[in-house]
């Protein structure tokens, strides 16, 4: 399968990590400065660190980075903003961004990332960042699924992206996105 250019972009970064205390890393505020630019808005000095929840600025500077930035919802830094972004996808494809709830089903808080398989218990492996305070690919259970969207150079995806891979994982839902 063809990797996808958004998908690369997105591996690229697997490793990074928050730096606690008053040092950020760089490569996450590359990311929130990159998601900004491409939906034309000053960056607010609370998304200028990596203590700030930074999944949608993860999801963001990735598609920027990638050439996509129409896709970006302006309120991206907001997971469930997300759920406005791209074609509605009623099924995960390879490479489509996820929002998950977080807390509560009907809250405010959420995650966004993007699916990139699924173990065999049936969970999403889910790349994202801020993810335990860094980029891994972790199951998420589908029970938190809010919605699927497609945010592609194509409005949908090419149909076997539908048939997710299989990968290995602990089994261990993601319970940290804070």
């Amino acid at each position: 399968m063809n990797e996808l250019n958004w998908i690369k972009i997105a591996r690229e970064h697997l490793g990074t990590r928050e730096i606690k205390g008053a040092k950020h890393n760089p490569i996450v505020l590359e990311l929130w400065r990159a998601a900004f630019a491409a939906t034309g808005q000053r960056q607010a000095g609370a998304f200028q660190n990596d203590e700030t929840a930074w999944c949608g600025g993860f999801v963001g500077g990735v598609l920027a980075k990638a050439g996509l930035g129409r896709h970006i919802p302006k309120s991206f830094p907001m997971a469930r903003a997300w759920l406005t972004a791209g074609t509605k996808l009623n099924n995960p494809a390879y490479g489509c961004v996820v929002v998950f709830w977080r807390g509560s089903r009907t809250g405010s808080s959420g995650h966004v990332g993007f699916v990139v398989g699924r173990d065999k218990a049936g969970n999403l492996m889910v790349l994202g960042g801020n993810q335990g305070d860094a980029v891994n690919i972790k199951p998420f259970a589908k029970n938190r699924v809010l919605g699927y969207r497609w945010c592609g150079t194509q409005e949908m995806p090419a149909t076997h992206r539908f048939a997710l891979p299989v990968l290995s994982s602990d089994g261990k839902v993601s319970r940290n996105e804070a």
